[in-house]
């Protein structure tokens, strides 16, 4: 089958069975186009716990697979591709970071959703690359803060937030593939683009950028603003979304070694085949995922 076929049977399977399908900014074009909601990871996993369907296919990543669970344990969430990983949500352990709670005693521990549930379940309060900077700024100025697992996000956020973090040494490989000449060389290419980037990227390239922006937020970022060319800094896959939903305005990567080789497991014939096995079902044990839903429930609580 084609792409058209097969976005129409999976999306004929998807109303047989009371499945919504869910799409990450990073996925491959065609699957985004056959999701009934894209957007970033806690937007969808929202979505997730807010409908009234069957069971969920989560194009996107373990940690938002999990997420979506965390959140909606009433019905099964499936990934299409149980490899699709996340290499910085690996970078943090529950052992490593309950050593480094131990040497921080009292600490305030801030955990990206980027994470797995064990991880969100040992830790105070979650946040995303949205609202990282509030989150931070929530904390009580006596109290001190560790960040984890991205360095970078850490970083920005504690300093927009002005305050002090201990960070994680976790990073995201497929951000950190551009650097500060990719920045330059972009400028020199596209003169008068404004060069978004996610906070996920190295600091020296952040500190180089007009806007730093979540995905979520560079979609409202370039809406607002009055350019009508961008250099974007991030997965490939945010190029798609951003030219459907910001039309007559044109978009340039940063680079073209930004593909996340995880997010592009997910393929259409993957789609399809985990809307009729119905699986592999990603689930979190009762005890983390309560644990973990107090974390999420918090960073909600703040109202970033």
């Amino acid at each position: 089958m084609d792409h058209a076929a097969m976005q129409a049977e999976i999306r004929r399977l998807a109303k047989e069975k009371g499945a919504v399908i869910l799409a990450h900014n990073y996925q491959r074009p065609e699957v985004q186009d056959v999701a009934d909601f894209v957007g970033d990871s806690l937007g969808l996993s929202r979505q997730a716990a807010a409908t009234t369907a069957n069971m969920t296919v989560f194009c996107g990543v373990h940690f938002m697979a999990e997420t979506a669970a965390i959140l909606a344990p009433e019905r099964p969430v499936i990934l299409p591709d149980e490899e699709a990983g996340c290499p910085m949500a690996d970078m943090v352990d529950v052992a490593g970071l309950e050593e480094l709670k131990a040497e921080h005693p009292g600490a305030v521990v801030i955990t990206y959703v980027n994470s797995s549930a064990d991880v969100k379940a040992i830790s105070d309060i979650c946040c995303t690359s949205a609202n990282a900077v509030d989150i931070i700024r929530s904390v009580p100025a006596d109290k001190e803060i560790i960040f984890t697992p991205d360095r970078n996000l850490g970083t920005w956020a504690a300093q927009k937030a002005g305050r002090w973090v201990t960070v994680w040494p976790g990073f995201c490989p497929t951000h950190g593939l551009i650097g500060v000449d990719d920045v330059e060389k972009a400028r020199l290419a596209h003169p008068g683009a404004k060069v978004v980037v996610h906070p996920e990227c190295e600091t020296d390239v952040v500190a180089l950028a007009d806007a730093v922006e979540s995905t979520s937020g560079m979609i409202r970022f370039c809406q607002k603003d009055d350019s009508k060319e961008y250099i974007i800094g991030t997965e490939l896959g945010m190029i798609h979304r951003l030219q459907k939903d910001c039309p007559g305005k044109t978009f340039h990567p940063l680079t073209q070694l930004t593909v996340c080789p995880n997010m592009k497991l997910i393929t259409l014939e993957k789609v399809l085949k985990a809307l009729q096995k119905e699986g592999p079902v990603v689930s979190v044990p009762e005890e983390v995922r309560v644990k973990a839903l107090r974390a999420v429930q918090r960073m909600v609580e703040v109202g970033a």
